[in-house]
């Protein structure tokens, strides 16, 4: 469990992203190489209220249970609240108020904010840079999945009505592998964010939107704690 934070001692109850990492990465690697130095300056500079990123290693099964009794989703929605209240983070009950991820982790993203709207507990906000949006035809090759109705079943693209009404903020490079189901999440869903830029699937493209990504989930940050 790795914690970004814009200062040693954060404020108690101070506001959590949930922060997915991408296929072959841990936690530790979940944000781009910026993500702390910009948060810090940010938050100090008053542009964006006090908030932190918490990330956990969730393997690369699309933040999904592909293994039974191996369940990423549902740490995340079950554990990481219950660490984050016991830390003094996250308001009293420790649940995270947006999620975020790049990649994979995008993906999951996506699924975590459907998946808590469907609890009834919408998050206020959903950030996914360069989310591995693709055809079954190319996602069967991650051999994460038992069918195809199983991955259609939680693919972003099949379900955009899920998120009808969460802030969603979609940032990718127009050189990205995933550019083109990018581009049909962004016709189907409308977001209040939806950034292309030149770029490819690389930590330069993923360290530009750090600006972008903080200034929205800034916006959607609750002010009381």
């Amino acid at each position: 469990m790795v914690y970004t934070l814009p200062r040693r001692t954060p404020p108690h109850g101070m506001p959590m992203v949930v922060l997915l990492h991408g296929r072959g990465s841990v936690a530790r690697r979940a944000g781009p190489g910026s993500l702390m130095t910009r948060l810090g300056d940010a938050v100090a500079d008053g542009r964006i209220p006090a908030l932190g990123f918490v990330a956990v290693d969730g393997g690369s099964t699309y933040w999904h249970e592909h293994h039974r009794g191996d369940d990423p989703m549902s740490m995340l929605l079950e554990e990481v609240p219950e660490w984050l209240r016991a830390r003094g983070l996250a308001g009293t009950d420790g649940t995270p108020f947006a999620s975020a991820g790049i990649s994979m982790g995008g993906f999951g993203a996506l699924l975590y904010a459907r998946r808590r709207s469907e609890r009834g507990r919408p998050v206020r906000a959903v950030g996914a840079v360069a989310p591995a949006l693709m055809s079954w035809r190319r996602m069967r090759k991650r051999r994460v999945w038992r069918s195809k109705a199983e991955w259609t079943s939680m693919d972003p693209l099949h379900n955009v009505e899920a998120l009808s009404n969460v802030p969603t903020g979609i940032w990718c490079g127009t050189e990205d592998p995933f550019i083109n189901g990018v581009r049909t999440f962004i016709e189907r869903a409308d977001p209040e964010i939806a950034h292309l830029a030149p770029g490819s699937h690389s930590p330069r493209f993923f360290r530009s939107t750090v600006p972008g990504l903080l200034d929205f989930l800034g916006k959607h940050t609750p002010r009381q704690v």
